[in-house]
């Protein structure tokens, strides 16, 4: 499993055995899916339908389309292992194109339709781009050493300034994938929107403005696939961008901050004792769900000076500054909201947490006679209640609710209506019979010599052919074999499936 929070060594070629890397020395996954492909269907997953350009709608792909999106996924795949194996392009061609090699059908595929030349090219470009994943990954070698990546990732996250509000809504949303990665054991792991933004406690629209304008930029997440269907997105959780990777990052919970001097002494912070980003987010994880931080509550800016007085319990306005990563007057703002219902308590300069203050319950405080409006919190609910932001997770779960079963009747309205394939057995592999297209075209649309008429201008079109099936076929400068050669082909493929039915 790749993790590109960390730096992996360059990869080093390991000789072989006659210089040759054999399918023993590639691990017993690997080389099964060379031997035999697919054949538990992992890499199918959504290679025969997309997303339509509304990005809401699934469309099925054509046959074709869908088994070469399958065929790239198990070659990129083998190409993976063999560079992690410290195998050749070489090498990767041999078991590619080896005619005993399940795992090799689409690049052969590729070498019969279009020729050798641009099989090898094809293979060389999916070999580049495998070793440069491989070379910046770093494979976890077991679910402790998954969990010690998680730590660490946990720690930088804690760490890191997040500034403005859209910052703090970043945190909600990067705090709630790394739930999601914790109980999958690894960075990788599998979420959807709506599960996302109910986890973070906000709307699916602010989820996809944090997710392009600061979580992907910033490189603290990637997304493998999208989700349609049933299944949500795979995502991969990161460390953040390359230029924070190379500055040391203090451990928010291993190592201490260098605290100011006591303010009995009545000295001022200098830049040796400046404070750096530090909170909690076990906590902020534990509250962000309730509907006192939603939008027009509480909010995030109380999340990260709750998180951040939960570290260190006496602070005051310049310390949460830095600690919080907010501005002197969301700091002064925000600790008077947490004052009024008594979650937050000062001394002097210094501010600390109620007793119970996690818990939503505020002590009263000394003063409260002399402020009006002030008065003890009696749970989160109660918080809510009162800034009038009580059952708005509970509406938007409905909402998702809706949305999910509107959305799965319109994937089971389509899968009554699509046809099933029709599959017989020869030799021991199943032969897809090809189903009725649409591409086939009226006799009086043929002209002499192979050509088609357009129907607009009633003159032969000079881009399209008329194949031996009567179908059409586009010519374009990028093909390299004549008509005749594709016409030609295509008879092969027809006498092939003619001796097999």
């Amino acid at each position: 499993m790749p993790h590109h929070s960390h730096q992996a060594e360059p990869q080093r070629q390991t000789p072989h055995p006659f210089g040759r890397l054999g399918l023993h020395h590639l691990r017993p996954a690997a080389a099964e899916l060379v031997l035999l492909g697919d054949l538990t269907g992992r890499y199918a997953t959504g290679s025969y339908s997309r997303l339509g350009s509304d990005g809401r709608t699934v469309v099925a792909r054509q046959d074709r389309e869908g088994v070469a999106s399958h065929g790239h996924r198990i070659t990129a795949a083998i190409a993976c292992h063999v560079a992690r194996a410290g195998g050749s392009v070489d090498e990767l061609i041999r078991l590619l194109l080896h005619p005993d090699h399940e795992g090799g059908r689409h690049a052969r595929h590729i070498a019969v339709r279009s020729g050798q030349a641009r099989a090898l090219d094809y293979i060389r470009r999916v070999w580049a781009s495998a070793t440069a994943v491989v070379a910046g990954t770093r494979v976890l070698d077991s679910r402790h050493h998954a969990y010690e990546v998680l730590a660490a990732l946990r720690d930088r996250i804690e760490t890191t300034p997040w500034r403005g509000e859209r910052g703090r809504t970043a945190l909600r949303v990067l705090r709630a994938h790394l739930n999601f990665a914790e109980t999958a054991g690894g960075p990788l792991h599998h979420a959807s929107e709506r599960q996302t933004a109910e986890e973070a406690g906000i709307s699916r629209t602010t989820l996809r403005v944090v997710y392009e304008t600061v979580l992907k930029p910033g490189g603290w997440l990637r997304r493998l696939r999208a989700g349609h269907g049933r299944e949500g997105s795979t995502w991969y959780l990161d460390g953040g961008s390359t230029a924070g990777r190379r500055a040391p990052v203090s451990l928010s919970r291993s190592w201490t901050t260098q605290y100011p001097p006591d303010l009995a002494l009545e000295e001022w912070t200098s830049s040796e004792t400046a404070m750096t980003a530090d909170i909690d987010s076990a906590v902020i994880a534990r509250l962000m769900g309730h509907d006192a931080f939603a939008h027009r509550g509480l909010g995030s800016s109380a999340l990260v000076i709750i998180g951040a007085l939960h570290v260190r319990p006496v602070q005051t306005v310049s310390d949460l500054v830095g600690t919080a990563s907010v501005s002197r007057a969301t700091a002064y703002r925000t600790l008077r909201r947490l004052a009024d219902h008594g979650l937050v308590q000062h001394d002097g300069e210094t501010w600390t947490l109620a007793p119970r203050a996690v818990d939503g319950f505020g002590d009263s405080p000394l003063d409260a006679a002399t402020e009006p409006g002030t008065r003890p919190a009696q749970g989160w609910d109660g918080i809510a209640q009162c800034d009038g932001t009580a059952g708005v997770a509970l509406r938007r779960k409905v909402l998702h609710a809706v949305e999910r079963a509107a959305y799965r009747e319109v994937l089971d309205r389509r899968a009554e209506h699509r046809s099933k394939a029709t599959v017989i057995l020869r030799d021991g592999r199943h032969v897809l019979v090809p189903a009725p297209r649409p591409d086939e075209i009226p006799p009086t649309w043929h002209s002499p010599g192979g050509r088609v008429l357009d129907p607009v201008t009633g003159r032969p079109a000079a881009d399209w052919r008329l194949a031996t099936d009567g179908r059409l076929i586009l010519i374009t400068p990028a093909d390299q074999r004549s008509y005749d050669e594709l016409a030609t082909a295509h008879a092969e493929a027809l006498r092939e499936w003619n001796s097999a039915a």
